[in-house]
């Protein structure tokens, strides 16, 4: 038990603490919701993504086997959200949204603080994390606009929609200047710099002040549904990355770090593609607070469980 607290308080609290801040901010001075998720979306996610591509060193048999977990794991998890939804008979909007509560999770504004506590910095885990991280964030910026447009918009729409995305020509960029060794200049450097290390601060404020401006109460008519986003993405997501890391034979810390990028909640990006594109807001809201909420108990339990096992 001493354990589970000391994870608890370390791990996870430090970022709860950050969240309950966003909160406390929003209660007090109404923020704008639109405005800092332009902020993460069009600036600090980019930025923060570029430097640690950039920057952090990730052998190619690393990157080889963290792409064969994540397409393996995103397989799993597509197929068992997809069989939920057929079951529950979901209506076009409501499968998108339930769709997008499992398959997008939270890898960056809680997946990186939560990699750099449970791993005390670990360049490796870090590593792990930056390449979840770039794939959770693209996929949102592509097929999430697809899945939640594809129903009532022409593809025309959702394409520019899609390219309008900065994420998706940081990636690349950021591979080639680090592949051909180009050096970024000092008076480029140093603004990256001040925004990627304000990334985790602003990040983890902006979930607060999200999770501040929702109603806190869950509607009995979607009660059973964020029941069911919560146990798939919090339960069904850490025991499938197990399962996953199991089959290909992935031990270890890199086995550990999988696993624990796996069970943080449900991403934010899933609320700004409810709000941006009127898909199930409420819904999308709500799956958000609660699995961030229980988030604190499960994502501890999982970090206890690795500490014990690897």
């Amino acid at each position: 038990m001493s354990i589970f607290l000391h994870i608890l308080l370390t791990n996870v609290m430090p970022m709860s603490i950050m969240i309950a801040i966003g909160i406390l901010l929003e209660r007090i001075f109404h923020l704008d919701i639109k405005t800092l998720s332009k902020l993460n979306f069009y600036l600090f996610s980019p930025a923060v993504i570029f430097t640690l591509l950039y920057e952090t060193p990730i052998a190619m048999d690393l990157i080889g086997k963290v792409l064969l977990f994540f397409f393996s794991f995103m397989i799993l998890q597509y197929l068992l959200v997809e069989l939920v939804v057929r079951l529950r008979r979901y209506r076009p909007t409501m499968r998108s949204a339930m769709r997008n509560s499992v398959l997008f999770y939270n890898s960056a504004n809680y997946g990186i603080p939560l990699n750099q506590l449970a791993f005390a910095g670990n360049k490796e885990t870090l590593g792990i994390q930056i390449i979840i991280m770039m794939f959770q964030s693209l996929i949102p910026n592509t097929y999430g606009i697809y899945s939640v447009n594809s129903h009532k918009s022409n593809m025309k729409d959702v394409w520019k929609t899609i390219i309008g995305m900065p994420v998706i020509y940081v990636i690349p960029l950021a591979f080639l200047l680090r592949g051909f060794e180009v050096p970024i200049p000092d008076p480029i450097q140093t603004p990256l710099n001040y925004v990627s290390d304000a990334f985790i601060g602003t990040a983890l404020l902006t979930l607060g002040v999200q999770l501040g401006q929702m109603e806190w109460k869950i509607s009995r008519s979607l009660a059973i549904d964020v029941s069911i986003s919560g146990v798939l993405r919090l339960i069904g997501g850490p025991l499938l990355a197990w399962a996953v890391v199991t089959l290909l034979g992935i031990e270890g810390i890199t086995a550990a770090a999988l696993i624990v990028s796996s069970a943080v909640p449900t991403s934010l990006s899933s609320v700004l593609l409810a709000v941006e594109f009127d898909n199930e807001k409420e819904f999308a809201s709500q799956a958000v607070f609660v699995s961030t909420l229980i988030s604190i108990v499960t994502v501890a339990i999982v970090i206890f469980a690795l500490n014990i096992h690897v």
